[in-house]
Order: structure tokens, then sequence, then C-alpha cells
């Protein structure tokens, strides 16, 4: 049986009533689809001009595809957008967690391609969406043209972030916030206008979801080398949840072609890449 996703019902309604107006300020025009799969129904947010080139996205865990809305309007504008709702999270798409191991996520991601049309897509993926987007493009190389990471587990060692955090877990108010500058950096004074759109649903999300409570597999050596796609991976030297340091290393030895960002002193949540992402996949 899979494991709940939501603490309860009226968090769950909570959530998707703001995830809804949250997609009311989607910045270009979008279709909404949803699809049947072999885990039920996956919601999608398609953008972008139908004939461009396609582009798979794939959120973290504890969010939804309102985590893309500062970087659609830049991407949409050359590439057509596939925002995919992992299921499992706290989105529209079914509310099942199967195991990581195994290739039951691929074969999820198969009936993705399937329903969209897509024969191959370039993929992009923050932290867990960045190990679904590497485990397909390892199970399916030819169906991923290109490979955008931001912070991808599965690579570099995975932290006992639990372990870390639980003693600010006793210090109130102050110590959920102290745990949330580790994942996400001090906040601002100010935020920018379209993280400020989203603040307010993440924090929700984070009161209402289940986590993961799990060890995200990591990737062999001989996964990684396999990898002949274009790559970018963009990943911060003060990630409290995975070993960039670790992942920077095991890129440039398995994967030397690929791109690497390594920001000092980033997070695990990195903000302001659209342009980079986008670079990159004119590229590619």
């Amino acid at each position: 049986m899979s494991d709940p996703v939501f603490r309860s019902d009226a968090d769950a309604v909570e959530v998707i009533r703001q995830y809804r107006a949250v997609l009311d300020r989607w910045p270009v025009p979008r279709r909404e689809i949803e699809l049947p799969t072999s885990q039920g129904a996956t919601f999608v947010l398609a953008c972008g001009p139908e004939t461009a080139p396609p582009v798979v996205v794939l959120h973290g865990a504890q969010a939804n595809s309102a985590a893309w809305l500062p970087d659609i309007a830049l991407w949409s504008s050359r590439f057509r957008l596939y925002a995919v709702d992992v299921i499992g999270e706290a989105g529209l798409s079914a509310r099942v967690r199967p195991p990581l191991a195994g290739d039951t996520y691929a074969i999820w991601l198969d009936d993705v391609f399937t329903g969209l049309g897509l024969a191959r897509a370039a993929l992009i993926g923050t932290s867990l969406g960045g190990w679904l987007a590497l485990d397909y493009a390892m199970r399916r190389p030819a169906r991923a043209s290109a490979l955008a990471l931001i912070c991808p587990a599965g690579i570099g060692r995975q932290k006992n972030f639990l372990f870390a955090a639980a003693p600010y877990l006793l210090l109130g108010a102050w110590g959920k916030r102290k745990i949330v500058e580790k994942v996400f950096g001090p906040a601002p004074e100010r935020l920018p206008a379209d993280l400020e759109v989203i603040s307010g649903l993440m924090d929700s999300i984070g009161r209402a979801i289940k986590p993961r409570a799990i060890k995200i597999p990591q990737f062999s050596d001989a996964a990684l080398e396999a990898l002949a796609m274009p790559l970018l991976a963009i990943i911060g030297g003060r990630d409290a949840l995975i070993d960039s340091y670790d992942t920077r290393a095991r890129l440039k030895r398995h994967v030397p072609h690929a791109q690497i960002c390594f920001i000092e002193e980033g997070y695990h949540f990195l903000p302001d890449q659209s342009q980079r992402v986008f670079d990159f996949l004119v590229c590619s």
C-alpha cells in the first residue's frame, strides 16, 4: 500500500485550492492535460509553441509544477514545455508513492511520453525531479535528448538532514525558520514577484504533506558513464540535503562531457537559473 501523501483530506483540499490560485497566474497561455498512466492520472501543464522542441519538466519533492512559475515565460518562448506533476507529491496527479528502486517510475514516464505523443524530449529536473530525469535517461537513452539538472539527487551522497534538523524542532518557531534557511538559504528582505506568488503555497505544502522518509537510490559509476546526451548540472556548495562536492566529483570522473555550474554559496534551492538552463537547451 502506498504511504499517505497528505496529513489529512482537509490539508489536501487547501493545498490544491492554493495551487489552483497560483496556476491562475501562469504567465503564458497553457493547456491542462490529464493523462491515464500505469500509476493513475497524471496532470501536465503544456505551454509554448506546439511545433517547438519538446521539454519535459519535473519538479522536486514536496512541490508541484507551480515551482516553475519564475522560469516558464523564458523557456516557453523557444520550447514546448510539459510541466508534469510528479505522482505522490502535492499536485494534481495520483497520490501514489511506489518504491524508487526498480523501473516503476520509468514505466510511468513512458506512459507520460506516449500520452503526450513524444518520441524524444529534453528533460529538466530539480532535486527528486533530477533523479527521475536521470533514471529515465539511463533506462531510456533514446528518449532523452538532453538533461538540465538542478541540485539533482542520486549522484552525490544524500545527507541525513532529518537527523541534523531534529534539535531545531525543539526550538519552536525560531527552530523551524532555521530548518527552512538550511534548505532555502536566508530569506531576502523582499522576495521577487514570482517567488512571492508561490511562497505561501510552498509554506502550506510544507505543513500539509508527509515527506518521503527514504534514501534515494544512488546511481552506479557505470550508469553515469553511459550517459551520452548533453548534460548540465547546477549545484550549490551549501546544499543541506545532498553532498554537492561529491556530485561534482562523480560527474567530473564519470560524465566528463557534463557542464557543471557549481555555486559555492548556493543552497538546495537555487533561484535565478532560468537563463542558464535556457542557453544550455538552445545549444543542445
